[in-house]
């Protein structure tokens, strides 16, 4: 089982935060030298950032529209990768999660509350069996599970696709564009003249409490934290290793294909190619920013949903690529990961282990059921 750097976590949100406040100033400065490198502008290329992503109630909504899925695959990641899971299979399983709320909203009659429970459904189951598949290649297969996950990622993807140009083709039409769009009622509500749909926004809170809840204050997060921290240990102390590896991809998946759910019948209506948009990568440099703590993955998925809309702004005002919002993120990942790093090997070198966050051992004590 892959071993994650537990003990390099951060004590809570407000660690986390304070952690992340250096590498952001200077990430900021280094594109703020890569823009001045350009003949750009960087506090106007800022400030369209900005405005780009929080400036009008469209623009907010537009930001919150990013953060639904990318918060959804962070939960995700947070319970799998606390259990010392890679769990690379979370684009595939937005994926799966897409298709399975196609296909409910494509086949279930009725009206729309019927409709919408049976494509949120569909999407949640179908992203368990794609997590648990992971999980049973890794367990019974002795499947790495990072070669399992990249190569259930190419399935779903090809799946998708085939759909598409196959079976659910629109008549008459050879495009990869994605299907037909789905009847309204399989359309999530939104706020009039925005975007977002309240019920994915309600979907993704939940599903950040919920993982916050069982990794603080349950069983199975204790079991999750002991199996992440040293799976022999755990197995001598009676701890059900490859159930609670199953349940991990099960939980993981059930999040991922809710987030596919959530792209397919609240902002697309329709199944595409691209369904997962790249955010199950996008959220695992984010729990690795956040050491798995999934508050703190919340906020910085916010930050990192602002900067992604408000980077169109650059394209359109100052004909900049708008990939530079990639570039900020790319350094803010490294910086961080290499600070995180930095300050370990001088703790050790100090040799005072107080340093280092008890994250196993603080949070068991936490364990109330």
């Amino acid at each position: 089982m892959g071993s994650l750097p537990l003990d390099a976590r951060p004590s809570g949100v407000t660690g986390a935060l304070s952690r992340l406040g250096v590498p952001i100033v200077v990430a900021l400065a280094a594109v703020a030298g890569l823009l001045v490198l350009v003949d750009a502008p960087p506090l106007e290329a800022m400030r369209l950032v900005v405005t780009g992503s929080l400036g009008s109630a469209p623009k907010v909504a537009d930001t919150l529209v990013v953060w639904v899925p990318l918060v959804l695959a962070a939960a995700s990641l947070s319970v799998t990768f606390t259990a010392g899971l890679w769990n690379i299979g979370v684009e595939g399983q937005i994926i799966l999660g897409g298709i399975g709320a196609a296909w409910a909203s494509r086949i279930v009659p009725g009206p729309a509350p019927v409709v919408l429970a049976a494509a949120i459904i569909c999407g949640l189951v179908a992203g368990v069996a794609w997590g648990v598949l992971t999980g049973l290649l890794k367990t019974r297969g002795k499947v790495n599970e990072i070669f399992a996950g990249v190569g259930l990622n190419f399935a779903a993807s090809g799946l998708a696709i085939y759909l598409i140009i196959g079976p659910w083709a629109r008549p008459g039409v050879a495009s990869t564009s994605g299907t037909e769009l789905f009847r309204e009622e399989a359309f999530l509500p939104t706020l009039p003249g925005l975007r977002i749909a309240p019920v994915a926004l309600i979907v993704a809170i939940a599903g950040v409490v919920g993982v916050w809840v069982v990794l603080r204050g349950t069983h199975l997060g204790l079991r999750l934290r002991s199996i992440g921290a040293n799976p022999t240990a755990a197995a001598r102390l009676g701890v059900a290793v490859e159930r609670t590896t199953l349940t991990a991809f099960a939980l993981g998946g059930g999040l991922a294909g809710l987030a596919g759910a959530m792209q397919v019948n609240g902002l697309h209506h329709k199944l595409v190619p691209a369904i997962s948009g790249g955010y199950g990568f996008l959220a695992i440099l984010l729990v690795l920013l956040t050491a798995y703590r999934v508050l703190p993955a919340a906020v910085i998925a916010l930050f990192f949903a602002a900067v992604g809309v408000g980077a169109a702004q650059l394209e359109l005002r100052l004909d900049l690529d708008s990939a530079l919002a990639g570039v900020f993120t790319a350094l803010l990942v490294l910086l961080v990961l290499l600070g995180g790093g930095v300050a370990h090997v001088i703790n050790r070198r100090r040799g005072s282990p107080e340093r280092d966050p008890p994250a196993v051992t603080a949070p068991l004590e936490d364990v109330t059921t």
